[in-house]
C-alpha cells in the first residue's frame, strides 16, 4: 500500500476528516456528565466529542490503510508497516468548540505526502499534497507576500502552562507594538490555513504538538510560505513560525 499516490492519499484523508467533523457536528452543545475532561493542566481539556471523532477517524484509516502507521492526539500510537504515517488532531480547537466559539477544525496528514483541515462551521476544506496544489474549494491558495512587518496581521496562541503563557504573554507585548495588530483565535491548524489562504500575514506559535501543524505547515510550505522551527529557550518551549520571505528574517528575530 505504501506505493498510493498523493492524490490518493489525501481523499482517504477527507474522507476521514469529514467522518470525524460529522460526529462532532452531532456532539455540539453537549454538556452532560463525562463530557469533558482535564489532560495536562485545569485548562487543557478534552470532550467525548474529541474520543469520538479520533474513533471515526481511526476507523476509516484502518479500514482504508491497514498497514499504515497513526499518531493521534487522543489515541495510542499505531505502528505501522508501510512506511506511511498519519497525523491526527481530530478537534483542534477543543476550548472553542466546547465554549460554542465557531473557530476550531478537524486536521489530518499523511506525513510530509497530504494533508486536509476541515471547518465545519464554514464548510471550507483545505487540501494539499506535497509538491503542490494547495487549495481551498477548489482553487489554489493564495498566500501573503508583504515584506512590511509594520503592516502584518500576525496570528499566534499560547500554551497551557502558567509559566509558559507569561513567558509568550511578556513576547508578545514586545512584538504588538510593530506590527498591524496580533490574533489570537485558538486553532492552531486553523491558523496556519487561514495563513496558507492569505487571510493572515504571518503566524507563530510556540508549544504546538506535531498533530496540531502538520497538515498546516504543509499547506503553508506549498502555499510558498517560509516555514521554519523556533527553537526552546529559557520557559519558550520550541515551536514554528510561517512567514512569507521578505518579512521572515525580521520576525523570526523578534521571537525566535
Amino acid at each position: 500500500m505504501s506505493g498510493t499516490n498523493d492524490a490518493q492519499l489525501l481523499e482517504v484523508a477527507e474522507r476521514a476528516a469529514r467522518a470525524a467533523a460529522d460526529v462532532l457536528v452531532a456532539h455540539l452543545g453537549d454538556r452532560g456528565p463525562g463530557a469533558v475532561s482535564t489532560k495536562s493542566s485545569p485548562t487543557d481539556l478534552v470532550s467525548e466529542a474529541d474520543l469520538a471523532a479520533e474513533r471515526a477517524i481511526r476507523a476509516v484509516l484502518e479500514r482504508e490503510r491497514p498497514d499504515d502507521a497513526i499518531l493521534g492526539e487522543e489515541g495510542v500510537d499505531k505502528p505501522g508497516v508501510s512506511g506511511l504515517r498519519w497525523i491526527v488532531d481530530p478537534l483542534d480547537g477543543t476550548v472553542n468548540y466546547l465554549f460554542g466559539i465557531p473557530q476550531w477544525c478537524v486536521s489530518i496528514a499523511c506525513e510530509s505526502r497530504a494533508g486536509v483541515i476541515v471547518d465545519p462551521v464554514r464548510n471550507e476544506t483545505f487540501r494539499v499534497v506535497a509538491g503542490g496544489p494547495a487549495t481551498l474549494g477548489g482553487s489554489p491558495l493564495v498566500a501573503s507576500t508583504r515584506t512590511d512587518l509594520a503592516t502584518a496581521l500576525v496570528a499566534t496562541g499560547f500554551g497551557y502552562d502558567s509559566a509558559v503563557r507569561e513567558a509568550q504573554a511578556a513576547q508578545v507585548a514586545q512584538l504588538l507594538p510593530l506590527v498591524r495588530d496580533i490574533r489570537r483565535l485558538g486553532s492552531a491548524a486553523l491558523d496556519l490555513a487561514w495563513t496558507a489562504a492569505g487571510r493572515f500575514d504571518a503566524y507563530y506559535e510556540r508549544g504546538v504538538q506535531r498533530w496540531d501543524v502538520a497538515a498546516g505547515l504543509l499547506l503553508c510550505e506549498v502555499a510558498g510560505l517560509d516555514v521554519r522551527e523556533l527553537p526552546a529557550r529559557g520557559d519558550l518551549p520550541a515551536g514554528v513560525l510561517v512567514a512569507p520571505n521578505g518579512m521572515a528574517d525580521e520576525l523570526a528575530a523578534l521571537v525566535g
